[in-house]
């Protein structure tokens, strides 16, 4: 059985210039609900992006691989109930 939310809303940031791709998934992460959360598609594994939302909203998000690579990465970026709860990055 799977703890990983139900996405809201699947950010497909394949086609978005690299410049974009951060400001956009950081958008779309704050429109969510606590409880809920988003999915992320990704041409490469998007580590950068959960290291910067570990220095900018610690305790505040899940972070669920679905698929790792090598072609498609698919993270499941959760907002927490509480700030209780810590990213996870397996």
């Amino acid at each position: 059985m799977s703890t990983v939310p139900l996405s809201k809303t699947t950010v497909d940031v394949r086609t978005i210039a690299p410049r974009e791709r951060h400001p956009l998934i950081f958008g779309s992460f704050d429109a969510l609900q606590p409880g809920e959360s988003l999915l992320l598609i990704n041409d490469h594994d998007p580590k950068p992006l959960f290291y910067q939302f570990q220095a900018e909203l610690p305790g505040a998000f899940t972070w669920d691989y679905v698929e790792q690579g090598p072609d498609v990465w698919q993270v499941a970026i959760g907002k927490c109930q509480s700030n209780n709860a810590q990213g996870n990055a397996g």
